[in-house]
Order: structure tokens, then sequence, then C-alpha cells
């Protein structure tokens, strides 16, 4: 058979015949051969795998040499012995050099062939020995990458014991020899992957013997502060800083600015290498390691290394500026660098030349990303200005360049160089890392931001603080599934239930993220929780449906696609649900109804409609610094599905006079709101049993040309938005509607009322503005108190069942921009009900920080608040709150909503609000919340959430399963259980090797950084929460520097 096998290779035969026999051979090797048949087919197909001359004949030796050892195992292991394998190690194969990654790659997948074979055992063994004579050799990327293959899946090769030591310590010494000459994309993104390779397979050894973490870390400093004139150590070393436990920063950088061996010319070059190392693209936490140890030797006033290294590194950390991979590590260093070199100017005019360009460069691509990047650099160069001044020569192109970024303060200017300075060091050096604690002492769990996704951390944050929301999720019975709601429950019991200070919801960001949202870019909060509160209703609904057809088996076994969700959306719309037991817990939660009314103004004839919603967009009252600006939104626009929840938008502002109608005003009681009082009508109101009916004077009549704010200019609230989205509106002009009664278009009036309120009612602040002028999107920075109480006026009639659910009006919600709503005097005919103050409180806030919604930052207040709190017992049923609330906007202090606020205000001192902020999260007030924009203008609140009080929220039946759920959240099925029992043990295990280095610091033990120098002793060291992963990965790697 190998005969024929040889001849078929080499002959001339077309290939598709010469596939056709070696599917024959292959198939043939179930049939019965003795051990010298075997061994020759072993033979040939070893020498084609090896020494094939082409792809085909390589193929053809890979799967005969499989097929046949699969069959004729015991025969293969004789042939794969470790005589033969230690020739190809040491001689090669014939003409094949033994450095050739061919032999390594056919020695891994021999391996793969006898895994199960006794005779494995013995080639381990000789593995660990070869392994270490080949590191000790130097081998080039490739062919180091290709042994990291084999042993990442061959771990009983890798050296055991004080060998493990000097296999790290030697592999250290083969990554700095890595060399990459090549300049082409193609080459420099293999020399990144195989570089890579090497250094996870040098953090998995870490990882399972932290014995080898310290000498490693040895040898990479001998490497690197080496003043042997003769070698370079690679860039590459950088790749291992990622896999450095940042716990243990504090210890190395003292110990290494303190050890008496160091001297200070192996230190300067030290430090200038690993300063080279910000121009490797895959390295994170660089820019961390160079700052501690600059502040290090600050602290240990060797003032003399950190003046040769800034005047020798400043330039070349400057020119890393320009590529976007390595900028943000780039610009930590430098402006550590410039604001702690305050003796003397000279760090900061090497730089000058080339700072005009560099800001040019960047104002011209109008990219987000380079224009938060230029806010930073400005505000660092102001700073540098303000320390350096008299050289208007030198500054003035600088000042034109950067005239249109904002001027920090003078007292933040002195409070950013007081703080820096070298001699502020001296106790502050583990104030370099933020993260060396462990959970913040609010028991909160932060989020790590992936890269731009504050958005959704900031969104999660909020929603996870949604008690009963939180709670009803956690509940959820979703073993088995891989459905997005499956993926919620993970991150909130997680967020619940786990040690560490931060988690990192990768997972949950690639299901939930939105198809057109680009990835690590910044998008709109709003918007984001609008697609995934819809993806999470759809997908319950298609559940549902597929439950009805399948009532033997369990829901959401399978995850949704978006492509699913929109297929199958219109299932429930020929139904749609009404009871609880039909609703969704989205529409539980979230969602109310608003019942939209056109009366025409000719015959009187009138119409009406009712939506779902989840959220209610709320525009900015009439402005006239706005008056060119459309409100719309295009992220809050409404997105009405079949049988789907919709967010209801309000048109912005109109030039025409507008009508403000207190008898579906929204009413608040807030004590610091109410000394800001609004005109009152001056007219009764004619109300009977049931009915508030207004008379014709008791409108107030708003002109719109002039700017219109509560108490003569004093800060809108969120009653005031929700007010005006509640006020009538005519529909004239360009937007008369039309009446199937005049069969023409008419003029009408149309009011909005809310029939049904969500459990937590979600208010959208349309801060996003289109310019129609410079066809950007502006924000609108006005400040807008926040009540800590909300009454939402509801409006409940019986008559709504006879209303034809399909009808729909020839008004477009989404066109505000093109004729803005005129809201004038409502019909005197139209009987309007009295309100039903339902209350409100505040639950969280979302702030955005920054002028756009593409760039900025997000972070969100919140706290927890059940339905089933008994410290606040709400009056809003009598009939004399609802007529007092219907003569005044807001409460007097004497009211009994007043004087509710007020208690809950002052029972709020004691209450714990929370701030998060990313992996950050932190005690706060609701005073914070309150001044937060008057204290950062650009600060403002985007996105609030409103817990109903005093509701059962319908879902109370499940209450009984568990006596956690009266106080607590419910018990976390054993699948979610053992995942967080599991990843808590292995964070126990990282604090307890913290704790030991945290002893070395305390004993001043064996962390010597001499090159030879290490102890038997078992060292600290880990690969904590943040040293695992190899990087986000780059995208232009022909931009990249080496």
């Amino acid at each position: 058979m190998d005969k024929i096998l040889e001849g078929l290779v080499s002959s001339s035969h077309p290939l598709p015949l010469k596939r056709v026999i070696v599917r024959k051979v292959v198939e043939s090797a179930e049939h019965w051969l003795d051990e010298a048949q075997c061994e020759a087919m072993f033979d040939l197909t070893t020498r084609l795998i090896l020494e094939g001359q082409d792809p085909f004949q390589r193929q053809v030796g890979h799967q005969v040499l499989e097929a046949y050892a699969r069959y004729h195992r015991p025969e293969f292991e004789s042939f794969f012995n470790k005589t033969f394998v230690l020739g190809l190690l040491q001689q090669g194969y014939h003409s094949l050099d033994r450095k050739d990654v061919a032999i390594l790659d056919y020695i891994h997948n021999g391996l793969k062939l006898i895994m199960s074979c006794p005779s494995v055992l013995d080639l381990f063994s000789l593995l660990q020995v070869e392994v270490l004579r080949m590191v000790c050799e130097r081998p080039e990327p490739q062919l180091c990458a290709r042994l990291s293959d084999l042993l990442t899946d061959f771990v009983q090769c890798i050296p055991k014991g004080k060998l493990s030591i000097t296999f790290c310590q030697q592999l250290v010494r083969t990554i700095g020899h890595f060399q990459c000459v090549s300049t082409q994309e193609k080459e420099l993104r293999e020399y990144v992957s195989q570089v890579t390779k090497v250094s996870n397979l040098l953090q998995n050894i870490w990882k399972a013997e932290p014995s080898t973490l310290l000498p490693s870390l040895q040898e990479v400093f001998a490497s690197i502060s080496s003043t042997d004139t003769s070698f370079e150590p690679s860039v590459a070393l950088a790749s291992l800083v990622q896999h450095i436990p940042l716990q243990m920063i504090t210890v190395l950088i003292r110990s290494l600015t303190t050890d008496p061996n160091v001297k200070d010319a192996s230190m300067t070059q030290a430090l200038c290498r690993m300063i080279d190392w910000l121009s490797w693209p895959l390295a994170q936490h660089v820019d961390t390691w160079v700052i501690a140890l600059l502040k290090g030797l600050a602290a240990v006033q060797k003032f003399t290394i950190l003046i040769d290294v800034t005047l020798l590194k400043i330039e070349l950390v400057f020119n890393r500026l320009w590529f976007p991979l390595v900028r943000p590590g780039a610009l930590a260093v430098l402006s550590h660098m410039l604001l702690s070199f305050q003796h003397s100017p000279e760090a900061f005019h090497l730089i000058v030349p080339h700072v005009v360009s560099l800001v040019h460069s960047f104002k011209s691509d109008g990219l987000p990303s380079s224009t938060a990047f230029l806010v930073q650099l400005t505000e660092l160069i102001h700073c540098m200005m303000y320390h350096y001044s008299g050289f208007p020569d030198l500054y003035e192109p600088i000042l034109e360049a950067i005239k249109d970024f904002p001027k920090p303060s003078e007292e933040k200017i002195k409070l950013i160089l007081n703080q820096s300075a070298w001699t502020s060091q001296s106790n502050s050096l583990a104030s370099c890392l933020s993260r060396l604690s462990g959970k913040s002492e609010t028991g909160k769990t932060g989020l790590i931001n992936l890269g731009n996704t504050c958005y959704m951390n900031s969104v999660i944050q909020a929603l996870f603080m949604a008690t009963d929301f939180r709670r009803q999720v956690l509940s959820l019975n979703l073993n088995g599934c891989n459905s997005l709601m499956k993926k919620l429950q993970h991150l909130f019991a997680f967020l619940a239930h786990t040690q560490r200070e931060a988690y990192a919801p990768r997972v949950f960001f690639e299901a939930s993220r939105p198809p057109w949202f680009t990835p690590r870019s910044q998008q709109d909060c709003s918007e984001y929780l609008r697609f995934l509160l819809d993806r999470l209703h759809e997908e319950e609904k298609i559940l549902k449906v597929q439950s009805s057809h399948k009532p033997s088996e369990s829901l959401g076994c399978n995850e949704t696609s978006l492509q699913e969700v929109s297929s199958k959306a219109a299932v429930l719309a020929e139904s749609p649900c009404t009871s609880d037991g039909e609703k969704t817990l989205i529409e539980k939660m979230f969602g109310g109804k608003l019942r939209t009314h056109i009366c025409c103004l000719n015959c009187r004839s009138t119409s009406q409609k009712v939506e779902a919603f989840t959220d209610l967009s709320l525009a900015f009252c009439p402005s006239s610094s706005v008056e060119n600006l459309s409100f719309q939104d295009p992220a809050s626009s409404p997105s009405t599905q079949d049988g789907g929840l919709t967010q209801a938008s309000v048109p912005g502002p109109s030039e025409e006079p507008g009508v403000y109608n207190p008898a579906t005003a929204a009413f608040v009681c807030d004590s610091a709101m109410s000394e800001r009082m609004l005109g009152s009508p001056s007219d009764e109101f004619c109300c009977t049993e049931n009915t508030c009916v207004p008379s014709e004077s008791s409108t107030i009549l708003v002109n719109k040309d002039v700017p219109q704010k509560p108490g003569g200019g004093s800060t809108p609230s969120v009653t005031d938005l929700l007010n005006y989205f509640l006020a009538p509106e005519i529909l004239t002009g360009d937007n008369q509607y039309y009446c199937e009664n005049c069969a023409s278009l008419q003029n009408a009036e149309k009011t909005m009322q809310i029939t049904e309120e969500p459990e937590y009612l979600i208010l959208t602040l349309l801060r996003f503005s289109y310019d129609q002028k410079y066809h950007v999107r502006r924000k609108i920075l006005d400040n807008v108190s926040l009540p800590l109480v909300l009454e939402l006026p509801v409006k409940r009639t019986t008559s709504f069942s006879s209303l034809s659910e399909s009808w729909s009006i020839d008004v477009d919600f989404t066109d505000i921009s093109e004729n803005l709503a005129k809201k004038l005097k409502p019909s005197g005919t139209e009987e309007t009900c009295c309100s039903r103050l339902v209350p409100y409180l505040l639950s969280s806030v979302v702030v955005h920080s920054g002028i756009s919604s593409e760039s900025g930052h997000y972070y969100s207040y919140a706290r927890n608040i059940t339905g089933t709190e008994s410290s606040y017992q709400m009056c809003h049923q009598s009939e004399t709150l609802a007529l007092a609330s219907s003569q005044s906007h807001f409460l007097e202090r004497n009211s009994p909503s007043a004087v509710i606020e007020q208690d809950l205000e002052n029972k709020e001192m004691s209450k714990e609000w929370f701030l998060f902020n990313d992996s950050r999260v932190t005690f706060t007030s609701f005073q914070s919340v309150q001044k937060i924009t008057s204290r950062f203008p650009k600060d403002t609140a985007y996105v609030l959430l409103y817990k109903k009080q005093n509701s059962t929220n319908g879902l109370s039946s499940n209450s009984s399963t568990s006596g956690l759920w009266v106080n607590g959240d419910p018990p976390l099925q054993k699948e979610l259980m053992d995942a967080i029992t599991k990843d808590n043990k292995l964070y126990l295990q990282e604090q307890e090797l913290n704790a030991r280095a945290r002893a070395l610091q305390a004993a001043s033990a064996s962390c010597s950084f001499r090159p030879n120098g290490f102890d038997d002793n078992d060292p600290p060291g880990s690969c904590g929460p943040t040293g695992g992963g190899g990087g986000g990965g780059f995208n232009t790697v022909g931009r990249l520097v080496f």
C-alpha cells in the first residue's frame, strides 16, 4: 500500500483523481496490516509530511498518517518512540534542519495521536529536557511560537521544579532576543502574534507555578538594565507586562528603587527601555508601571535619574501620540513626566516645536476620539505654559492652535501642578495604582470599561439597582438556555455576589450590543437601553410562542438572534398581551400605555389610540438659545412595532403660542423646588363627581416667541418637561390632521394622556439636538432639577374597550423637526377626567459628561428602592390634594406632598446613594446628584429611572417561594452559584498571593533585582484579575511603532 501511495503522489495524474485514490487508501487503513507494512506506511507519510514537495503531498501525509495511526495504534506507538523523537529534535530529518518548524509540528501531531498510550509518559519526560535545551539556543520567534503551541496543548512537557524557574528565565531571555526587521503589515502581524503566544505561555506557567514569577521578573529587569552596548533587548518584552499582577506594583517598585545593588546607570537604562515599550501595540499597563517607577524614584529622591530619563525620552513619548493604538498610554506618561518636571522648562520646550503640527492634524480629522484627546492635551499644555510663563514667542502659535478648546481654571492648574510635583511623591507611592484594593467599602461591584463601554455600564448598573426588576431576573428558571435574558441573569448574579472589585461584562456586551454600534466607540446610552429592553421583550414573546407550540420543551434553549427577533416579532401582534399573566417581564416592569386623542376643530369628531411605551422622551421647554435647533434625536424617535413596545417622544419648541393645562400636568413634591413658583391660573375648574372640566380661562397661554422658564428664569425641573410633554397641541399648517368625517385636512387638537403607569418610569431628556445650520448634533447643557418624588397623572377610563386598536393618525411623531407642534387652548367641550396622581421615587440617574453624544463619558447615580417600603405613605388620592394641584404647578411648603417630600429628604440623608463610574463605586448623597450640573457644567442628567411607590408590581405570587424575597434577592440556581463560587475561590487564592507579596514587602526579604539573584523560597506572584489576556488586538498594524 505504501508503494501505491508513493507512486500516486509523485505521478502526473490529475489532482481530482489523486484525491479519489487517496480517499481509498485512507479507507483501507481499517484493514489488518502486519507490523512491517505499518512501519513502511508510517515512514512514507512522515517523509511526505516533512519533505513533501508541495502542499498536496504534505496534506496526504497528514491524512494517511492520522488514519493508520488511529487503526494501528500499537504499531504507531512502536514507531513514534523516544529514540525517533530525540533524533528529530537533535539531528533533524534527512535534509531538514532540527530547528525547522515542521519538526515541532510533526511531534505536536504525533503526541495527539498517542495521547492515550502509556509510552507518551516517556516522551513527556524527554521533552521536558529538550524544550529547555531548545529555549537556551535562543530560537527565532516563529519556532518559539510553535514550541509555545506545543507546550500549551501538552503542559506535561513543561519542565518541573527548579527547572521550571530556569525555563522561564531562559524564555524571558529568548524574548529579549526577538527582532522583526520587516516593515510589511503582514509580517508585522505575524510577528506580534508569535510574541503573544510566547508571552501567554509564560503567563500560564506563572499561574500554575507562582514560584516562577519573581525570578522571571528579575530576569526581565536584568535584561533591560544591562549596560552592555553590544546587545539591545527587544521591545517584545513589553508583551510580558500585561501578565504581571498589578497588585505587586507597590512591592516590586519599592524593592527596586531601594535595592542598593541596582546602580543608577542600570536604573536609567531600565527606565528608558520601559518607556520604549510604549511602542508595543498590545501591551497593557506599561504606562502604569512606568509612572509607578517614576513616582517610586521620586519617593526616594533619585532626581538625577528622573532628569536624565525625562530629557532623553520626552520627545519619543510625544511622538507616540501620533499612533492611535499606543496614544492613551503615551499621553499618560507624557503628562506625568511634564507635570513632575517643574524645576526647569527644558523638558517642555523640547516638545513645543512639535505641538502645533500635532494639534492641526488631529483637528482636521474630526474624529471624536481625536477631539477628546486634544481636550486632554490642551489642558496639559495650558498647565505647562502657566508654570513656565515668559516665552510669548514660543507659546503664541500654540495658543492660536488650541484657542477653540476649553482652558482650565487657574485653581485647577495650581491643583494639578501641586499634586504632580516630585516632592509630593514621598508618601504617595501606592497612589500610582487605584486598583490595589479589593471590593470597595460600598459592597457594590463595578463594571470594567471594555473600551468606551461606559454607556452600557451606566445603564446596566441602573437596571441592577432597580431592585424589583433585578429580583425577577435572578428568579427566572433559565437553566440550559443561552438567551440574552440568561446572560443578563448571569451578569446580575455576578454583580450581586462576586467578591471582586469590578467585573468585566464581555459576554453580555457582545450579545447585547446593537449591530450598528461600532465597537470601542462611544454610543448613546438611551439608544442602547431601548434596544436592550426591546430585545428582551421580543425574545420573551418568541419563547412564549415556541412554548405554546412545543409545551414539552423548556423555554429559551436557543439564543435568539436579531434576525429571529425581527422575523418572529409579528407572531403575537394579532393577539396583544393584556393581562399580567400574558405580559413579558419588560412589560410588567417598564411598560405603560399612552392614549392619544385627536379632535377635529371643524366637525368636533374625535379619534383615539392607545400605544405601549417603555420610556418617555422629554424635550426641553422653548428657549431662544435653541430656537434654531430641532429637538428630535434620531436615537429617540419612536419605533413602534406590531405588538411591541414604543418610546414616546415629544415635540420640540414651536414659535406659536402654547397652552398649559393644569388638569393634565405632572406634579412634584420637591422641597428644594417648591420655592420656584409658576403663575397659577386664576379661574376655578368646573368639576363634577369624577370629572374635572376646565373653564375657558383656566388654561395658561405660553408665548413661545419668548423664552419660558418657570419662576422667571429659574432652573426647569423634570416636572416642567413632563408637563410640556402632556400639554395639548394644535395640529395646523403643514401638520394638519386628515379628518375622515370632513374628508379633508383640518386643524385639530391633540392631547396625550397616560392611561397605565409602569412599575419603573424611564424618562429620557432629549439633550442632543440637531443644528440645521452646521449639520451637527449638539448637546443642550441646561441644568434640570431632579425631584426626589414625582407624581405622575394617570387617567383611567372605561370607554377605551370600545376603541379600535387599529386606528392610526396621520401624524409623523418622528418628523418634529419639520413642523413643530403648535400648542393652543384645548376644546372647552372635551371631557377631562381628574388625574390620579401616582407617586414615584427617584431610583437612578444616568449622567452624560461631555458636549457630544459621540464622545464624553457616562456614569450613574442609583439607590435601592423596593415596591414595599413602609416609610413613605402617600395621601395622593385625597380630593384636597387633587384640587390643590390643579391650581398650582408646584405645591406649597405646607401642602401634604411637600411635607412628605421634606420628610423624605430628611430621611434621605441617612440612606445610601451610590455613584457607579465604571470600575469605581463610591458612596454619595442626593445633594450630590442635584448639584452635579452646577458643579460640573458638562455633566448633565440624561436618563432617569423612577420607581412606583407602594406597588406590589403584580409579581408577588413568587414572593412566597423564599424568605429572601422579603428583604433580599432570591436564591441563585445551582448553575449560577457554582460559577460564582468557582470565581470567588480563584479570587481568594489571588488575594492570598497578594498577602504574601505584602509580607515580602514588610520583611524586606529576597526581592533583589540583581541580574542573577533569586532564592529558593516561594516568592509572591499571581496573575490576578487584571493579568490575563493578550490585549484588545489592533486594527492598523501598518501604523505600529517598533
